[in-house]
């Protein structure tokens, strides 16, 4: 704590909990829930809370989605009973291979497993994770949303003892308003970290206990999606597609999804690797692009756009991750890295990682220890099915570096002829930031003008993401060095970060004596975390808003 803010207000008051799970994503919540599921079986009372940065629970959840329903058929068998939103079976699958203006379908008989969805559902990830928290609170877990976790705390031994939300009133110029309050300190013997893909936190522990040595570097891709109303003639409910290709180049990692949902809706969306290598290449460009395709825009047409939405996704799977545990706690869900970026799913990753790290937890807890490493978690890991399916997926984003004709091939090969059981592992060298090249050395791209029907801007899509921030706040937006973005990103890559943002939070804009300098539109940002993985100097840091800021995401 700022020893000025001590002095001036005294210490933070502070809650005690047995467990504190921060983020109510898929994997706090089932964490959340399998703590109170053991507790009550055991007779015993186990005191949960769920700090969410969202303004509510799904506020801030994005994915496709389609579900694997397995995990969550562990943790809640009756989940049908109970009125868990999967009520679109999946009915048909469908891959294309773009070119500029064609698509050549796989047989189905040719698509992988990893491919393929029968059982699944189309869903929308925030109202699953809605219900989710219906079912914590049932339980009896408090769960706080529009608290973030902004520092964790430690002990005299250097273990996790909790986290602090963070102060509010604070001004732009970083001093208390009339509105201040400091931020409560929330203690435990165990704290579960599930803030998603890049979490602020999750970045601080992977340093303070170095839990990536030894590991590949985590491979990102940022996710932008829409929602649309269709054209009921166009719509078949339970359709998933997915395509390869064009616009991307074949050296650039990517693929889009179009998964048609109840009431005529769509959800379509594209991801793009951020281990892209040139600087002028605007993932929300390539999406808007993407658009326009024949086989995509006949779906489109004469539909609505009704929200729009974007985040990074951890793509680098088996190979990349981290000790799952630390003293005092644990990673959890896209945290640590759980998603299958083969079968382009994560939340029912997430939801099996939760419910191993609160067994793990529980059984702690029986035996009266805390602030611990929790063992049993990583053990079982290493035994479960999730491995045995992370382990089929270790190769799938390398091969995409030596081309899509390349990956495509060794993809089919290593899961449908092998079945996933190959005798070789890809390892990958580089972070994503490490991958952009000099602007010298790349092909600007031009990129179409959007049309307000079928293509947008990034402003009219930030406005019906619903994001909103206080505006007398500090950037959590934050520069290491304010001469970076000048003096080497513009400087050296033709100021990458007004492309790959996609929520127009970064600019470049002339000052009177004809210099430029950066500026940081913080209101629009939507919590996607592409500034703090693919800036090339990593000089952007993401660090937590003023509580319930950022976006609300309806039925995304």
């Amino acid at each position: 704590m700022d020893p000025k803010l001590l002095e001036q207000y005294g210490p933070r008051e502070s809650m005690e909990y047995d467990v504190v799970v921060v983020g109510g994503g898929p994997a706090g919540l089932s964490t959340a829930i399998r703590l109170k599921q053991r507790a009550q079986e055991a007779g015993k009372e186990v005191s949960v809370c769920v700090l969410e940065k969202g303004s509510e629970i799904g506020a801030h959840i994005l994915s496709g989605a389609v579900m694997d329903p397995r995990a969550l058929t562990e943790l809640v068998p009756n989940w049908k009973e109970l009125g868990a939103p999967l009520d679109t079976p999946v009915v048909e699958d469908r891959f294309l291979f773009l070119n500029e203006t064609g698509a050549t379908p796989t047989p189905s008989w040719l698509l992988p497993a990893c491919f393929q969805n029968h059982g699944n559902y189309v869903i929308s990830l925030g109202n699953v994770v809605r219900w989710l928290g219906q079912q914590a609170e049932a339980l009896g877990v408090e769960i706080f949303p529009g608290f973030p976790a902004a520092e964790i705390l430690y002990d005299e031994n250097g273990a996790v003892m909790g986290v602090a939300t963070g102060n509010m009133g604070v001004g732009k110029d970083g001093e208390p308003t009339e509105n201040f309050q400091l931020g409560m300190e929330l203690h435990a013997k165990y704290t579960i970290f599930s803030e998603g893909a890049r979490g602020s936190l999750g970045r601080q522990l992977m340093r303070k206990f170095n839990l990536d040595d030894g590991r590949d570097p985590q491979a990102y891709g940022l996710g932008i999606k829409e929602l649309w109303e269709i054209d009921p003639a166009k719509h078949k409910e339970g359709l998933v597609i997915h395509t390869a290709g064009w616009p991307l180049n074949s050296q650039t990692y990517g693929g889009s999804f179009l998964y048609h949902l109840p009431n005529h809706q769509v959800a379509v969306g594209f991801i793009v690797g951020l281990d892209y290598s040139n600087p002028y290449l605007s993932p929300f460009e390539e999406f808007q692009r993407y658009k326009t395709h024949p086989s995509i825009r006949h779906f489109l047409e004469g539909g609505k756009r009704l929200s729009y939405g974007a985040r990074a996704i951890t793509a680098g799977g088996l190979l990349a991750l981290p000790k799952l545990v630390f003293k005092g706690g644990a990673l959890v869900g896209c945290e640590a890295g759980f998603l299958n970026v083969s079968r382009i799913k994560g939340s029912h990753a997430a939801i099996k990682s939760g419910m191993m790290a609160a067994d793990a937890a529980f059984d702690a807890l029986a035996a009266e220890r805390q602030r611990d490493e929790l063992v049993a978690y990583p053990a079982a890991f290493e035994q479960s099915w999730l491995r045995e399916e992370l382990n089929k997926a270790r190769n799938f984003k390398q091969w995409f570096k030596k081309g899509l004709t390349v990956a495509t091939l060794m993809t089919g090969i290593e899961q449908k002829l092998l079945g996933g059981k190959m005798p070789w592992t890809i390892h990958r060298k580089k972070a994503d930031h490490e991958c952009l090249l000099p602007a010298a050395q790349c092909q600007p791209i031009v990129y179409p003008k959007p049309d307000g029907k079928l293509t947008f801007d990034r402003l009219s899509s930030v406005f019906i993401s619903n994001t909103n921030h206080e505006e007398n706040q500090p950037a959590h937006l934050t520069l290491k060095d304010p001469s970076v973005p000048v003096g080497i990103n513009l400087a050296e890559y033709a100021g990458p970060e007004q492309r790959y943002c996609p929520a127009g939070v970064y600019e470049f804009v002339k000052n009177d004596d004809d210099s430029e300098r950066l500026q940081i539109n913080a209101q629009n940002c939507v919590h996607c975390k592409t500034c703090d993985i693919k800036d090339p100097t990593q000089n952007i840091v993401w660090v937590t808003p003023e509580g319930g800021g950022g976006p609300n995401y309806p039925n995304m």
